[in-house]
Protein backbone atom coordinates (compact mmCIF):
# COMPACT_ATOMS: atom_id res chain seq x y z
CA UNK A 1 0.00 0.00 0.00
CA UNK A 2 1.44 3.34 -1.12
CA UNK A 3 0.78 6.24 1.03
CA UNK A 4 0.41 9.95 -0.22
CA UNK A 5 1.94 13.24 0.74
CA UNK A 6 -0.14 15.51 2.71
CA UNK A 7 -0.74 18.38 0.51
CA UNK A 8 -2.88 21.24 0.10
CA UNK A 9 -5.45 21.43 -2.59
CA UNK A 10 -5.96 24.70 -3.19
CA UNK A 11 -3.50 27.23 -5.19
CA UNK A 12 -3.19 30.94 -6.02
CA UNK A 13 -0.95 32.72 -8.28
CA UNK A 14 -0.72 36.01 -9.24
CA UNK A 15 0.61 38.55 -11.51
CA UNK A 16 0.79 42.71 -11.80
CA UNK A 17 0.48 42.90 -15.51
CA UNK A 18 1.76 46.22 -17.25
CA UNK A 19 -1.84 47.14 -18.61
CA UNK A 20 -5.04 48.93 -18.00
CA UNK A 21 -7.47 46.38 -16.26
CA UNK A 22 -10.00 46.91 -19.81
CA UNK A 23 -7.38 45.44 -21.64
CA UNK A 24 -6.57 42.05 -19.54
CA UNK A 25 -10.71 41.79 -18.66
CA UNK A 26 -11.08 41.69 -22.54
CA UNK A 27 -9.00 38.56 -22.59
CA UNK A 28 -10.19 36.62 -19.81
CA UNK A 29 -13.26 35.05 -22.00
CA UNK A 30 -13.45 30.97 -21.68
CA UNK A 31 -13.65 30.79 -25.32
CA UNK A 32 -10.89 33.12 -26.33
CA UNK A 33 -7.98 31.95 -23.68
CA UNK A 34 -6.06 30.78 -27.09
CA UNK A 35 -5.17 33.53 -27.96
CA UNK A 36 -3.32 34.04 -25.26
CA UNK A 37 -2.44 30.87 -23.23
CA UNK A 38 0.62 28.97 -25.71
CA UNK A 39 -0.39 25.66 -24.10
CA UNK A 40 -3.98 26.28 -26.10
CA UNK A 41 -4.08 25.40 -29.58
CA UNK A 42 -7.57 26.53 -30.25
CA UNK A 43 -10.66 26.38 -28.16
CA UNK A 44 -14.90 27.15 -28.72
CA UNK A 45 -18.31 26.74 -27.17
CA UNK A 46 -19.87 23.53 -27.12
CA UNK A 47 -22.63 23.38 -29.72
CA UNK A 48 -25.96 21.72 -28.22
CA UNK A 49 -25.23 22.73 -24.49
CA UNK A 50 -28.71 24.59 -23.09
CA UNK A 51 -28.59 28.16 -23.34
CA UNK A 52 -28.06 28.59 -19.79
CA UNK A 53 -25.00 26.82 -19.56
CA UNK A 54 -21.78 28.40 -21.11
CA UNK A 55 -19.16 25.15 -21.87
CA UNK A 56 -16.36 25.30 -23.90
CA UNK A 57 -13.98 22.57 -24.96
CA UNK A 58 -9.48 23.46 -24.96
CA UNK A 59 -7.65 21.77 -26.99
CA UNK A 60 -4.11 21.32 -25.84
CA UNK A 61 -0.87 21.15 -28.17
CA UNK A 62 -0.62 17.93 -26.32
CA UNK A 63 -3.75 16.65 -27.53
CA UNK A 64 -5.58 17.07 -24.37
CA UNK A 65 -9.20 18.48 -24.36
CA UNK A 66 -10.83 19.69 -21.88
CA UNK A 67 -14.65 20.96 -21.31
CA UNK A 68 -14.76 23.60 -19.28
CA UNK A 69 -18.19 24.97 -17.62
CA UNK A 70 -18.53 28.45 -16.34
CA UNK A 71 -20.15 28.92 -13.23
CA UNK A 72 -19.67 32.53 -12.44
CA UNK A 73 -19.16 35.40 -14.34
CA UNK A 74 -18.83 39.48 -13.28
CA UNK A 75 -18.34 42.10 -15.35
CA UNK A 76 -19.06 44.32 -12.46
CA UNK A 77 -16.10 42.87 -10.11
CA UNK A 78 -14.22 41.10 -13.00
CA UNK A 79 -14.21 37.63 -11.95
CA UNK A 80 -14.66 34.55 -13.61
CA UNK A 81 -15.33 30.84 -12.23
CA UNK A 82 -15.17 27.68 -14.23
CA UNK A 83 -15.11 24.19 -13.63
CA UNK A 84 -13.72 21.26 -15.72
CA UNK A 85 -16.46 19.09 -16.41
CA UNK A 86 -14.91 16.09 -18.99
CA UNK A 87 -10.95 15.51 -19.64
CA UNK A 88 -9.97 13.26 -22.79
CA UNK A 89 -7.35 11.65 -21.42
CA UNK A 90 -9.25 11.49 -18.22
CA UNK A 91 -8.30 13.61 -15.17
CA UNK A 92 -6.34 11.55 -12.20
CA UNK A 93 -8.94 13.61 -9.65
CA UNK A 94 -12.56 13.93 -9.26
CA UNK A 95 -13.25 18.01 -9.67
CA UNK A 96 -11.30 21.33 -9.89
CA UNK A 97 -12.86 24.67 -9.65
CA UNK A 98 -11.15 27.54 -10.86
CA UNK A 99 -11.29 31.21 -10.28
CA UNK A 100 -9.82 34.23 -12.17
CA UNK A 101 -10.05 37.52 -11.05
CA UNK A 102 -8.49 41.14 -12.40
CA UNK A 103 -8.29 44.41 -9.97
CA UNK A 104 -6.82 47.64 -11.07
CA UNK A 105 -3.72 48.87 -9.35
CA UNK A 106 -4.78 52.46 -7.54
CA UNK A 107 -1.26 53.45 -6.07
CA UNK A 108 2.52 52.84 -6.29
CA UNK A 109 5.12 52.30 -8.79
CA UNK A 110 2.35 49.60 -11.22
CA UNK A 111 -0.48 52.55 -10.50
CA UNK A 112 -2.36 51.65 -13.71
CA UNK A 113 -1.44 48.27 -14.00
CA UNK A 114 -4.01 44.95 -13.64
CA UNK A 115 -3.13 42.67 -10.31
CA UNK A 116 -4.70 39.62 -11.42
CA UNK A 117 -4.80 36.45 -9.58
CA UNK A 118 -5.97 33.05 -10.38
CA UNK A 119 -6.76 30.25 -7.83
CA UNK A 120 -7.94 26.47 -8.08
CA UNK A 121 -9.39 24.37 -5.50
CA UNK A 122 -9.39 20.71 -6.12
CA UNK A 123 -10.85 17.55 -4.69
CA UNK A 124 -9.35 15.95 -1.78
CA UNK A 125 -8.52 12.92 -4.11
CA UNK A 126 -5.56 15.09 -5.86
CA UNK A 127 -1.89 14.71 -5.14
CA UNK A 128 1.44 16.98 -4.96
CA UNK A 129 1.86 16.49 -8.40
CA UNK A 130 -1.23 17.84 -9.90
CA UNK A 131 -1.20 20.76 -7.31
CA UNK A 132 2.58 21.69 -8.78
CA UNK A 133 1.43 20.72 -12.16
CA UNK A 134 -1.14 23.55 -12.14
CA UNK A 135 0.31 25.94 -10.23
CA UNK A 136 3.19 25.62 -13.05
CA UNK A 137 0.11 25.90 -15.77
CA UNK A 138 -1.02 28.92 -14.21
CA UNK A 139 2.58 30.97 -13.66
CA UNK A 140 3.11 29.76 -17.72
CA UNK A 141 -0.55 31.44 -18.18
CA UNK A 142 -0.02 34.70 -16.43
CA UNK A 143 3.28 35.43 -18.07
CA UNK A 144 1.68 34.58 -21.70
CA UNK A 145 -1.55 36.58 -20.75
CA UNK A 146 1.18 39.50 -19.35
CA UNK A 147 2.99 39.19 -22.99
CA UNK A 148 -0.37 39.53 -24.65
CA UNK A 149 -2.11 41.95 -22.93
CA UNK A 150 1.02 44.30 -22.62
CA UNK A 151 1.25 43.81 -26.49
CA UNK A 152 -2.01 45.14 -27.13
CA UNK A 153 -1.27 48.76 -25.75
Amino acid sequence: MTSRIPTSTSITESSVIAAPLAQVWHLIKLQDFHHFWTKLDKSHHVKGASHETDIVKWTFKDGTEQEVKQEEHSSIDHFITYSVISSTPALTYSSVISTIRCHTVTTGPSEGSTFVQWSAHFSSDADAGVIEDARFKRKEALADLAHVAVGKK
